[in-house]
């Protein structure tokens, strides 16, 4: 599974059985931590999840800010609740992708805002696959 945090959702990805392509979920709408970890513990059930990759918000530069901060603060909270694996995955330019990606499907403004968090959850899933799938090719 793939997690895209920000302050108002949470965007969500899941791989197929093969791990080789990410597909976007329905975003959870953030409201206190208790219930957003509900939310996706009931969903990594549901999908089977065996592992977790989660963006972390770097800045430009490779500096950690608040973001970056907050994001490990989620994780550090949900950890002791999850015994899959988590791993961060950085996401510098995730949005920026997932939103070129959107505007070339020529999805409305409107689509746009309700899907980007789960896009750049793709995004940030599929780089993360991928890493894997040259890995392995590697070895």
């Amino acid at each position: 599974m793939g997690l895209d945090l920000g302050t108002k959702t949470i965007g969500v990805a899941v791989s197929d059985l093969g791990r080789r392509f990410a597909s976007p979920r329905a975003v959870i709408m953030r409201k206190k931590f208790t219930q957003d970890a509900e939310q996706l513990l009931k969903q990594m059930g549901q999908e089977k999840v065996v592992a977790v990759v989660i963006g972390l918000p770097r800045n430009m530069d490779g500096t950690e800010g608040p973001r970056a901060q907050s994001t490990r603060a989620f994780i550090r909270n949900l950890s002791p609740k999850c015994d899959l694996p988590i791993v961060f995955w950085d996401e510098r330019l995730s949005t920026v992708a997932a939103e070129r990606a959107l505007l070339e499907m020529d999805v409305s403004r409107a689509k746009r805002s309700e899907r980007i968090d789960s896009a750049a959850a793709s995004f940030i899933l599929q780089g993360a696959l991928d890493r894997l799938q040259a890995l392995g090719a590697a070895g």
